[in-house]
């Protein structure tokens, strides 16, 4: 008897799935441990086995199209076998049965049949779409950084096609086939959506028109020419202006404004641009002593008197800014970035906690250290692994809100946040309470260089359980940071001041540093992140006890 097959949920967040690519077609034999397809999940791209043996009857999802967890991709039986009977007893897939089953909308016969025809030969054509791969959990969009092949260029499975820049690093684009480059989509420096169509790989000669048509790229790469929408500005200059209006002169928009502010008619200024535009520097260059001359000569009789007033005058002279800017692309980073936080601070209600701790004892412990260990250990490694040991105390504060759960993690892993060019990544330190100090400091200082070159992969970003923002190698006194979702909290660290303080009743110079946590209230009380920062607060205090 035939079985669908459903799309299985295979993630803990995945509410649907990408049909990336059918490994069987229509009437394929197909085994029970047989990779039927990939899909896509929101995490990464993973295959689908098959748990029947039998007959590949009925595809239906199209590569490329998603669909919810549950529903109908496939049907596998005996060969020959109806499959009707088994998909009227499931959930229909969305969109993908409706274009199988043209049959039953009689109204409306010509046009399902016009539009399922090219679907049908879609999967005889000897080309594969290559489509934009999701690199990272976060990303939406990617860009082309660069092109490594031409339209008609020989591929192998193997070939690096493209770099494509997601939301965290520059990464190569695989495209798995050989045969020809046949279409090449977005061009260097142009986003292309997740799942949508960057490249054709095929044999040389294929009609790829259907293909595009199919996908509703067939549009894509057309240009159209720009309207000249500025030419109704330049033709007024037909009229002949009057004495005293001159809101008819071609002048440029800076010029015209200076002109304005010095109470200048630019029906008196003579343009030296193309075709007498007046610029900014006829302006600039432009004298009244010409025109004051006419008026000059008719009262001869002035009184001689009035002349020493005009030189008496005190000038200021006028300074004549130029307002410009540069405007660049938003990055993808920068693009997720300012998506993430905002949905972090606009969703999560964050309040904060801030202590000042008492740093001496801690500037002397990492001196000593450092004396003794094969890499230099940072405040910021004392700092990460108080974090980690003050967490494992602390478990309200190394958890996540899940809408309708809260979990609680019993593995400490903790994000440090990483300056990059774009924007911001934070790579995870794993296990941290269980690793030395010398082993943090060589995987934060491998994290930073990686991060910084590009080199991250998403495995080094993903699954953190706390964060750490520290701004104290800039001098920073005190500073709050946006809770990185899904932790809970997140630490700013400012920068050690040298500051009086009162010990033993005497005013004495000490090295105090100022910590702000970041909490999501749907989580962590004020107590809880209190209590946190107290027990942070008495590690750095007594830096011997990160030891035990």
């Amino acid at each position: 008897m035939a079985e669908v097959v459903k799309m299985p949920k295979m993630s803990d967040t995945m509410t649907e799935g990408v049909l990336a690519k059918w490994h069987k077609k229509v009437g394929d034999k197909v085994k029970s441990g047989d990779v039927l397809a990939e899909i896509e999940t929101d995490k990464a791209t993973m295959d689908f086995e098959s748990y029947q043996d039998g007959t590949l009857l009925y595809i239906g999802v199209e590569e490329g199209k998603a669909v919810p967890v549950d529903a109908v991709i496939g049907v596998i039986g005996k060969e020959g076998e109806d499959y009707k009977t088994a998909l009227n007893g499931a959930a229909p897939a969305p969109a993908a049965e409706e274009k199988k089953e043209a049959a039953p909308a009689p109204v409306e016969d010509k046009k399902p049949a016009a539009t399922a025809a090219p679907k049908v030969d879609t999967s005889k054509i000897p080309a594969t779409v290559i489509r934009m791969p999701a690199l990272s959990d976060t990303m939406t969009e990617g860009v082309i950084n660069k092109w490594n092949f031409k339209v008609g260029d020989k591929v192998k499975s193997d070939d690096s096609l493209a770099d494509v820049e997601t939301d965290k690093a520059t990464m190569e684009v695989v495209g798995y086939e050989t045969g020809t480059l046949l279409y090449i989509g977005p061009k260097e420096g142009e986003a292309a959506p997740v799942n949508g169509i960057i490249a054709i790989v095929g044999k040389e000669g294929t009609d790829i028109t259907p293909l595009l048509a199919d996908d509703g790229a067939g549009t894509r790469g057309g240009s159209t020419e720009p309207t000249p929408e500025a030419a109704p500005a330049e033709s007024t200059t037909a009229s002949e202006p009057t004495a005293s209006d001159d809101s008819r002169v071609k002048a440029s928009p800076l010029a015209r404004k200076i002109a304005k502010d010095k109470g200048i008619n630019l029906n008196d200024v003579k343009g030296s641009a193309e075709g007498g535009r007046i610029i900014k520097k006829d302006i600039e260059e432009y004298t009244p002593a010409a025109k004051a001359a006419a008026p000059a000569a008719a009262p001869t009789s002035a009184p001689a008197a009035e002349a020493p007033k005009a030189e008496k005058a005190v000038v200021i002279p006028q300074y004549i800014g130029q307002e410009k800017y540069t405007e660049k692309p938003v990055t993808q980073m920068r693009k997720v970035i300012a998506k993430r936080l905002s949905e972090s601070l606009f969703t999560a209600p964050h309040f904060y906690v801030t202590m000042s701790i008492d740093m001496d004892q801690c500037v002397a412990a990492r001196a000593k250290m450092n004396e003794f260990a094969p890499v230099k250990i940072s405040f910021n490694d004392l700092v990460l692994k108080a974090c980690a040991v003050a967490l494992k105390q602390h478990p309200a504060v190394n958890s996540s809100w899940l809408g309708d759960k809260i979990r609680y993690n019993e593995h400490v892993n903790i994000g440090v946040a990483v300056a990059v060019e774009d924007g911001l990544l934070v790579p995870v330190v794993r296990f941290a309470d269980g690793k030395s100090l010398s082993q943090i400091s060589v995987e934060v200082k491998d994290y930073a260089q990686r991060a910084k070159a590009k080199k991250l992969q998403p495995s080094d970003w993903e699954g953190s359980t706390f964060t750490i923002s520290n701004l104290g190698m800039f001098g920073v006194e005190e500073f709050t940071a946006i809770i990185n979702p899904p932790d809970a909290c997140i630490l700013a660290v400012s920068g050690i001041q040298q500051v009086p303080v009162v010990k033993n009743g005497a005013v004495v110079p000490g090295n105090v540093m100022k910590v702000t946590l970041s909490c999501d209230h749907r989580v962590v009380d004020g107590a809880t992140g209190a209590a946190f920062l107290q027990t942070l607060k008495a590690l750095l205090e007594e830096p011997v006890r990160l030891l035990v």
